[in-house]
């Protein structure tokens, strides 16, 4: 994916989430989670805008980010925010409809594919999407699952801060919100790759240039040809799926590939 393909996509879907915002969630008072709900608390009650407050309050973030997911994801992730920000200052906050909970519903759902798309394209929106992103490299853990935990603390401020109605709607839009992340960020989970080849070295070599993962060889047979053959067996994460299945086809066409979902690893596997 290059670079520019990568910030028109993180463009286009930090927009998004400032339309979710304005739109949806900020005229009925409905927060998203965490540093990004904070900011919309202040935006509520200080007359500087929300979005002034979402990049203020990040960044002490992405310096934490900048340590532990490298310095393209940051800069990929302050630009979404720049992004975002600059949209809700444009965009008015106008009510689409009368109904709170029918704006809970779609923000939510319009936000948590805003933000999937923008973490695909490698960035982030800040806040607690950066920590999640930090914790999931160490434990398989669905992103939008730890994002919902994490994000659960502003659901209590918006509660005693605002009403309680109001903060059962925010916890109805940031569940919403983590399920449609989990179903567009699906780096957690991990799929087991069996390749049977005839052209073992040259399949082997262009996987381990492409992977950073360890490869098993295991010889074998064909039952019915009784030709000589090997197998090819590694872990790969859902991503790297759309580096690996074109380079097969490349190397062997004929290769029979078998790809299933693997409920846990254990052991030496890099999960970054």
């Amino acid at each position: 994916m290059s670079n520019v393909y990568r910030l028109i996509g993180i463009f286009v879907a930090s927009i998004v989430l400032g339309f979710a915002f304005n739109l949806f969630l900020l005229p009925h008072e409905v927060l998203t989670g965490g540093v990004t709900g904070l900011a919309m608390v202040f935006g509520l009650l200080t007359p500087v805008n929300a979005g002034i407050w979402i990049f203020v309050l990040n960044i002490p973030i992405f310096i934490l980010g900048w340590l532990g997911l490298g310095k393209t994801f940051i800069g990929n992730s302050v630009f979404s925010v720049m992004v975002t920000s600059i949209a809700m200052l444009y965009i008015p906050i106008v009510q689409v409809t009368d109904d709170a909970l029918l704006s809970s519903v779609f923000g939510g759902v319009i936000a948590g594919a805003a933000i999937g798309f923008i973490i695909r394209f490698y960035g982030s929106t800040g806040g607690f999407d950066v920590i999640g992103l930090i914790l999931t490299k160490k434990r398989d853990v669905p992103l939008g699952t730890l994002i919902f935990a994490l994000n659960s603390v502003v659901v209590f401020i918006s509660g005693f801060i605002f009403a309680w109605d109001l903060a059962l709607y925010t916890m109805a839009s940031i569940y919403i919100t983590g399920l449609v992340i989990d179903r567009i960020h699906t780096r957690h989970i991990k799929l087991s790759l069996v390749v049977v080849t005839s052209r073992k070295d040259e399949l082997k070599n262009a996987m381990l240039e492409n992977l950073y993962r360890g490869i098993t060889v295991i010889d074998g047979e064909g039952a019915y040809s009784k030709a000589k053959l090997q197998v090819l067996y590694t872990v790969i994460s859902r991503y790297e799926l759309a580096i690996i299945k074109p380079i097969i086809k490349e190397v062997d066409p004929n290769a029979f590939v078998s790809i299933n979902e693997t409920m846990e690893v254990l052991g030496n596997f890099r999960r970054g």
